[in-house]
C-alpha cells in the first residue's frame, strides 16, 4: 500500500489525485470520480469534493493509497 502524506487536512479527493500524480491532470481526476473508478475505504466515491482526512484509503486502478498527516 502506497502512503501519501498530508500537510494539512481535509484535502478535496480529487486534488489528491491529481498533485500525487496518480492521474495526470484535474480533468481527469474529475471524470474518473464521476464515472465511479475511485473508492474511499472500500466504498466507491463519486464526489469530486469529497474531503479526504488522515486514515482513510483511496483505491484506484488496484493501488490503494492510505494518507498520513505529516
Amino acid at each position: 500500500m502506497n502512503q501519501v502524506i498530508l500537510e494539512s487536512e481535509p484535502v478535496e479527493l480529487y486534488k489528491i489525485l491529481k498533485f500525487e500524480g496518480i492521474v495526470e491532470n484535474g480533468g481527469q481526476a474529475k471524470a474518473v470520480i464521476a464515472d465511479g473508478q475511485v473508492q474511499v475505504n472500500g466504498e466507491i466515491e463519486t464526489q469530486k469534493r469529497k474531503k479526504i482526512v488522515s486514515g482513510d484509503i483511496i483505491e484506484f486502478a488496484q493501488q490503494q493509497y492510505q494518507m498520513q498527516i505529516a
